[in-house]
C-alpha cells in the first residue's frame, strides 16, 4: 500500500480508538478516567500530526501525477483497492463500526452526499473484469473445507460495451452537459476585394444525469463468517455482474422506464432493413451497415456487435461454390464481437424473435458513473431476520449517451431461426 493510504488508514484507526474511549465512558455513564484522558489526548495529538502528514503526502502525490501526466479517473485509490473487502464492510456495518480501508473509503465517498449505507468505490465492483468470476448460492457455501478453485459460476452473457472502447466518465457530481458542435462555419471563394460570406457555428449539448440501477442479493449467517478469499470473490463477482449487466444492456438498447437511452433507442439511428418481416443477414448487408457511419464522416475505429444467434447464421453462410465465407469475410474484414446482451427478441410486422446487429465507433459511446456504489445492509427483512442473514441492496448511479447518433447504425430485423 502506498504511503498516503497507510497514513489515512493510521488516521482512521486513531479516530476509531478515540471514539471507542468516548463510547465506553458514555455507556458506563461516567467521565473519562485519568488514564483514558491521557490516552485520548495522545491519540488526538497523533491524529492531528497524521492529518498534516496526509496533507503533505496528497500535495506531493498531486505534483507527481502532474509530472507523470497520469490521467485522473475520479478514484485515486484504484490501485490500492485490491485489498478492499465488501464482505468485511458488510459485517462491520452490521456491528455499527467500520475500520481500515473500508472505513476510509466510506468516509471519503460520503462527503457531500447522504450515505444510506456502505459506500463502495465503483472500481471495486465494476473496475475488474475477471476471466473467471467465482459465484454460487449464498446459502450453500458453508462447508468446513472450502475448495475455492472448484466453484462453478453460472452461465452469464458477455459484457462488451466497455471492452469495445466506450468512453467511461467516473466520479461525476451533478448533471453533466457536454457541448457539441452541430454545424461548422464554412469557407467560400471570393473575388478580389470581395467580402466573404458570414456563417455561424451552431451548438447543442449532450446531457448526462444520474439514473439508478439496483441489485439485490442475500447473505446467509455462515457466509458472512467465512474468511476465505473466495467468499470475497463470490460476493464481489455477483454484485459486479448484476450492476454491470444492467448497464451494458441499457447502453446497447435501453429506453425503458427509468433507463438511459441506449444505442438502439437513439432518435435518428440509421438502420438497414432486411425485409418486411425480417430476413437472414448476408455479407452484403454488413457492407451496407458499415457504410452508413463511414458516409456520415465517422472516422474513429468501428466494429460490429451482435449476438450468438447471428454468429450461428454467419458461420453457415456459403459462397456460390459451397465454401464457407467464415466470420472475417462475413463481416467484411471489420472487427466484430458477440454478446447475448444484444437483443434477439425484436419484432417487425409479423416477424418475431428477430436479432439486432450494431456497427459503430464505440469510443463515441459515453458511460458515466456518479460517486460510489451505495450498499445497504438489511438484517430485518422477514426473509432473513429469523435466519441471522442479511439482504444486500446495491445502488449505482449511472447514465449512457452517444456523442453523435451518426456514429452508429443497426440492423434490427435479422432472422436467425
Amino acid at each position: 500500500m502506498s504511503k498516503l493510504f497507510e497514513l489515512k488508514e493510521q488516521h482512521c484507526l486513531k479516530v476509531a480508538e478515540m471514539r471507542g474511549l468516548i463510547e465506553a465512558a458514555e455507556g458506563a455513564k461516567r467521565d473519562l478516567s485519568e488514564q483514558e484522558k491521557t490516552r485520548f489526548d495522545a491519540l488526538k495529538s497523533e491524529a492531528s500530526n497524521l492529518e498534516e502528514r496526509i496533507k503533505r503526502a496528497e500535495t506531493f502525490a498531486e505534483f507527481e501525477r502532474r509530472a507523470e501526466g497520469s490521467p485522473v479517473s475520479g478514484d485515486p485509490m484504484t490501485r490500492e483497492l485490491r485489498n478492499y473487502s465488501i464482505a468485511k464492510g458488510v459485517r462491520e456495518m452490521l456491528n455499527g463500526r467500520l475500520s481500515g480501508l473500508e472505513a476510509e473509503c466510506h468516509s471519503e465517498l460520503s462527503k457531500g452526499r447522504e450515505a444510506r449505507g456502505l459506500m463502495v468505490p465503483v472500481s471495486v465492483l465494476l473496475g475488474e473484469r475477471r476471466a473467471l468470476q467465482k459465484a454460487g448460492s449464498a446459502g450453500g457455501l458453508v462447508e468446513t473445507e472450502l475448495l475455492s478453485e472448484m466453484f462453478v459460476d453460472r452461465l452469464r452473457p458477455a459484457l462488451k460495451t466497455e471492452l469495445l472502447g466506450a468512453t467511461v466518465l467516473s466520479g461525476l457530481m451533478g448533471d453533466i452537459k457536454i457541448p457539441r458542435l452541430t454545424a461548422s462555419a464554412s469557407a467560400s471563394w471570393v473575388a478580389e476585394d470581395g467580402a466573404p460570406n458570414r456563417t455561424d457555428q451552431t451548438f447543442d449539448d449532450i446531457s448526462l444525469s444520474p439514473k439508478t440501477v439496483a441489485a439485490e442479493t442475500q447473505f446467509s449467517r455462515k457466509l458472512m463468517l467465512q474468511a476465505d478469499p473466495a467468499i470475497e470473490g463470490i460476493v464481489r463477482g455477483d454484485l459486479s455482474f448484476m450492476l454491470a449487466a444492467a448497464l451494458d444492456s441499457a447502453a446497447i438498447k435501453g429506453g425503458g422506464t427509468n433507463q438511459p437511452t441506449g444505442i438502439l433507442s437513439l432518435s435518428g439511428l440509421e438502420t438497414v432493413a432486411l425485409g418486411a418481416t425480417g430476413d437472414y443477414p448476408t455479407p452484403d448487408d454488413m457492407a451496407d451497415l458499415a457504410a452508413l457511419p463511414q458516409i456520415a464522416n465517422v472516422t474513429a475505429r468501428a466494429s460490429f456487435l451482435t449476438n450468438m444467434k447471428v454468429k450461428k447464421v454467419a458461420q453457415k453462410i456459403k459462397d456460390s461454390q459451397g465454401k464457407y465465407y467464415g466470420l472475417p469475410q462475413f463481416f467484411m474484414g471489420e472487427a466484430f464481437d458477440f454478446s447475448n446482451q444484444v437483443p434477439s427478441n425484436l419484432t417487425k410486422s409479423t416477424g418475431t424473435n428477430l436479432s439486432a446487429i450494431l456497427y459503430g465507433a464505440w469510443s463515441d459511446l459515453f458511460i458515466a458513473y456518479w460517486s460510489a456504489v451505495d450498499v445497504l445492509v438489511n438484517p430485518y427483512h422477514p426473509d432473513v431476520a429469523s435466519k441471522g442473514g442479511v439482504l444486500i441492496h446495491a445502488f449505482l448511479d449511472a447514465d449512457v449517451a452517444v456523442r453523435h447518433p451518426e456514429s452508429f447504425a443497426a440492423i434490427v430485423d435479422a432472422v436467425t431461426g
